[in-house]
């Protein structure tokens, strides 16, 4: 018997990167999720300031 579970754990793959993260998440709990909301108001203040520091001066008659 104990070769067979010896046999089996040989052969399954080892865990994904997106398992281990989803684990991670979830184990972290609010702490990653308010990391993730942080990341991604950062993200768009970033594209904001860029669209409007690059924004075309067009005049008008």
């Amino acid at each position: 018997m104990e070769s067979k579970k010896n046999n089996f754990e040989k052969k399954s793959p080892p865990a994904s990167f997106i398992k281990l993260a989803m684990k991670n998440m979830v184990k972290k709990g609010n702490k990653s999720l308010s990391h993730f909301f942080m990341t991604f108001l950062f993200l768009v203040g970033l594209l904001l300031l860029v669209a409007t520091l690059g924004k075309p001066n067009i005049p008008i008659h």
